[in-house]
């Protein structure tokens, strides 16, 4: 049998009320600032915080770059080398 000491599940008459039904605006101020407290310790807020520090999209040079490849104009085995090599380094120097 529950624990009827606790106010927070159960009602005025003693019957337990379902924890989904109970109102927690009152304390959803305090766990939004333990969420984003801890965020940077959890992996997800790790790749969070990465992405949010990689650069904006140059759309120019997307589109440029997809004209170059579709005209057999950019040299994409070697490029494409240099850039595994690349996010190899940053993954490796980050731990």
């Amino acid at each position: 049998m529950p624990d009827s000491s606790s106010s927070r599940f159960a009602g005025n008459d003693e019957q337990w009320l379902n924890p989904l039904e109970i109102d927690l605006s009152a304390d959803r101020d305090l766990v939004m600032e333990q969420i984003l407290e801890n965020i940077n310790n959890t992996p997800l807020g790790q790749v969070l915080k990465s992405i949010a520090s990689m650069p904006e999209i140059r759309r120019e040079k997307v589109l440029r770059l997809r004209q170059q490849i579709t005209e057999g104009r950019y040299d994409l085995a070697g490029r494409l080398d240099v850039v595994l090599d690349k996010v190899l380094e940053d993954l490796t120097s980050q731990r």
